[in-house]
């Protein structure tokens, strides 16, 4: 007897990393929007989105509740461990940080999907393995879904797999494809270490700003498509609906220049429906060829 089909949308929750951008203004929200109510805006329209704001800092217990209240029940956040834990203090010695910023997130109850522990490139296995095997240690097991992002090669081993494995952590999926290589799929250690899978489609970070610092793109069109590489997660994506809890995927704007439409564009591959506001509509037009990278390095 063959399994019952299963329902995309139900398994696979797509959204952006973070909601409040001032590119989207006129793009995704009303130029008219407050932006207290920019939240509950985009949770009409998409059904997840990754916390960017606690990298930061600790949110307050009552500003955790406020994002809650203004989504639907079935909308779904992750949230990015702050920086205090992974970067400053890199996993030592911050028990007391690590309850506090998870007791923060309990007034988003089942809305609270999972937590994304993102480290630097600069954490290595070979000062910072056993750290990290400590702090796993540390984590509520069973109580909420961690993963892990790993910036450094060196970590892409077997016994780290094994490691997270042990501990029901799921090692993170990250597109860092560069642009010129935008027509070609992601390639990467992709092991799958727990019931669920987090997918974070970020683009080309090294060309984010230019040498000043200042930012190289305005983020709200399609800048580049990448048609071949959201194919790419597309079949491997349904590929494990059969074999997964769930599935997040959380887009980045530098991933093809608006993360929205990326939704949209990737949902369409995956069978799920995203409806955007109609102010999208002069984002991309349908058809049109994606732009030169060359051509946007001078429009900015």
């Amino acid at each position: 007897m063959s399994a019952a089909p299963v329902d995309p949308a139900a398994q696979i929750k797509l959204g952006t990393c973070a909601w409040n951008f001032e590119d989207w203004r006129d793009v995704f929200y009303p130029a008219s929007l407050a932006s207290n109510q920019e939240l509950s805006y985009y949770a009409r329209y998409l059904p997840a989105v990754e916390i960017d704001s606690t990298f930061y800092h600790i949110p307050r217990p009552d500003v955790v509740a406020g994002w809650a209240k203004r989504t639907p029940d079935d909308f779904v956040f992750t949230a990015k461990m702050p920086r205090l834990i992974t970067h400053e203090a890199r996993l030592r010695n911050c028990r007391r940080e690590l309850d506090a910023f998870l007791g923060s997130l309990r007034p988003l109850g089942e809305k609270l999907g999972a937590v994304l522990i993102q480290f630097s490139p600069g954490f290595r296995p070979a000062h910072d393995e056993d750290a990290l095997r400590e702090f796993l240690d540390l984590l509520p097991a069973g109580k909420i879904s961690f993963a892990v992002e790993f910036r450094h090669p060196d970590w892409h081993a077997p016994r780290i797999a094994k490691m997270l494995t042990e501990h029901g952590v799921a090692c993170a999926w990250n597109d860092l494809t560069a642009i010129e290589a935008q027509n070609e799929g992601a390639f990467g250690f992709l092991p799958m270490t727990a019931d669920f899978l987090y997918v974070r489609l970020m683009g080309d970070l090294e060309t984010k700003f230019r040498p000043d610092g200042e930012r190289q793109f305005r983020y709200g069109s399609l800048l580049w498509g990448r048609e071949s590489g959201m194919e790419f997660w597309a079949d491997r994506l349904k590929n494990h609906l059969g074999d997964t809890r769930r599935i997040y995927v959380m887009v980045n704007n530098h991933y093809e220049g608006f993360s929205p439409l990326t939704c949209q564009r990737l949902g369409k591959l995956l069978g799920i429906d995203i409806e955007l506001p109609s102010l999208v509509q002069h984002a991309a037009k349908p058809g049109e060829a994606p732009k030169e990278l060359d051509e946007q390095l001078d429009l900015f």
